[in-house]
């Protein structure tokens, strides 16, 4: 991570434009299928520093994360692009305009909507709804004029849904 953190424009930017070609690879291997979540599992350790975080979440990487949760058949690669979307959430220091974070939270929350009694997949992709939500909240707070970011409210209805299910499995 730091000697990503300290690549120059150009070295960063052909890095970027590789893992995109790797993610964006639409190759149905079971050898693709391992490199993709190979380069996930990276994406992940060095998701974690904010100075990378916040290069990557702004860079076209993101809408790449978004078209592989939408589009991998594989939900080990789903899960994952899931994981790495609210690392990216978490540690980045900030949020650009133009990064798609409303296309993102609408597609977790469909994803959530449409796999609600697979608990399994809700364990994924929850948290990186909520780092969203949460990240979308700080960034409101921090400026005089809030950025163009629509939450539907199915988001909030389907946490909060999610959210009383859960108390009520953990209610002895």
């Amino acid at each position: 991570a730091e000697k990503l953190s300290s690549l120059e424009d150009k070295d960063w930017n052909d890095f970027v434009q590789r893992v995109c070609s790797l993610l964006g690879s639409t190759e149905k291997s079971t050898g693709a299928a391992r490199s993709k979540l190979n380069l996930l599992y990276y994406l992940c350790t060095v998701a974690v520093h904010k100075e990378v975080a916040s290069r990557l979440i702004s860079s076209q990487l993101f809408p790449i994360l978004i078209q592989q949760l939408r589009a991998a058949a594989n939900w080990d690669i789903r899960a994952k692009v899931a994981r790495v979307i609210g690392l990216l959430a978490l540690h980045t220091s900030e949020l650009g305009e133009n990064v798609p974070v409303s296309e993102a939270i609408i597609l977790l929350t469909e994803l959530i909507r449409e796999n609600f009694r697979n608990g399994k997949l809700k364990q994924c992709l929850l948290p990186a709804l909520g780092e969203l939500l949460y990240l979308v909240a700080s960034e409101e707070e921090k400026r005089e004029h809030p950025r163009e970011c629509v939450v539907p409210s199915t988001a909030y209805t389907v946490l909060m849904r999610c959210l009383r299910e859960g108390v009520r499995l953990f209610h002895w």
